[in-house]
């Protein structure tokens, strides 16, 4: 919204704008964070089992979202000349109770374009939404709706491919902290597309190609399953992290080698949780990116243009 501002209407202008200030500067952050992306729902006509509530608004306080019933790829395309056919759904974190949404999706989103590779970053619904009122039962879960929205991405990714310059063959997820558990379940709870399926984005499979956790939630959890079959992972920690995430990432490393499975490790000595990506961090944990660019090319996931 423009205003004029002729003498006799500045009045006007400062009692809107005390009114609606705050709104006015979460919109304008979080609509220059976003750079006006393309936005795609899911499900354009609601996910399964939240149809009735489609159409609430999300609800931002600071850099974090919540109030997810309508689970949506906001999307980050490279140039056409810098496009490696590479594609990464970005799952942010925040205690399956927000998103977690500039340091760990936009950010990821914007670092991952500038540098061949597109992005979707991904809202999915959320297990402990904090705009659920306490007393009330929360709608989803995480094995049930958040990783059906991640497996939904996946399928959308590759159903769209060649409108997005992507190879359905270099899909794969990222996840932050709880977001880690939905990238988790998705690369190890892979399903095949059903072929006589009406919607054609449900006749592609959701094997995600490849995988990356950043000091990621779930790994204390005891129904993972890892074989030699499981995608290629990377895996990214701080040393300072709490236990169960610091240690718990070198034993799943582990597990990965025992079954397998192809996996790389990094742990940032002077990093804890939550790092994410920041251009203030000019830590060595700051440069993981790079680290996880290269790793794809490594695996041969890249075609370098």
């Amino acid at each position: 919204m423009v205003f004029p501002l002729r003498p006799n209407s500045l009045e006007p202008v400062k009692s809107h704008l005390r009114h609606t200030g705050l709104c006015l500067a979460l919109t304008f952050t979080f609509s220059h964070a976003a750079g006006q992306r393309p936005v795609v729902p899911l499900w354009p006509n609601g996910a399964p089992g939240s149809e009735a509530r489609q159409h609430e608004p999300e609800k931002v306080a600071g850099t974090s979202v919540s109030n997810i019933h309508h689970p949506s790829l906001l999307v980050y395309l490279p140039p056409k000349d810098k496009a490696s056919g590479c594609a990464v759904i970005v799952a942010p974190g925040g205690g399956h109770a927000r998103h977690a949404i500039q340091h760990e999706g936009y950010n990821v989103g914007e670092w991952l374009a500038r540098h061949g590779i597109a992005a979707f970053v991904l809202k999915y619904r959320l297990a402990r939404d904090d705009a659920n009122p306490a007393s009330t039962p929360q709608p989803y879960t995480v094995d049930r709706d958040a990783l059906a929205d991640a497996q939904r991405a996946i399928r959308l990714v590759r159903a769209r491919a060649p409108e997005w310059g992507v190879n359905p063959d270099a899909v794969g997820i990222i996840g932050f902290s709880a977001g880690g558990e939905v990238a988790l379940l998705a690369a190890t709870r892979g399903a095949d597309g059903r072929p006589d399926a009406t919607d054609p984005i449900e006749r592609q499979n959701a094997r995600a190609n490849f995988y990356s956790l950043v000091y990621p939630g779930g790994l204390p959890r005891t129904d993972i399953v890892v074989t030699k079959d499981t995608p290629p992972a990377f895996l990214v920690c701080g040393y300072g992290d709490r236990q169960n995430i610091a240690e718990g990432l070198a034993e799943f490393y582990l597990k990965c080698k025992r079954a397998g499975a192809s996996a790389e490790l990094h742990v940032y000595a002077g990093a804890g949780h939550g790092f994410g990506v920041r251009d203030t961090d000019k830590s060595p944990a700051g440069a993981w990116p790079a680290r996880f660019r290269e790793w794809l090319a490594d695996r041969k996931f890249l075609k370098e243009p």
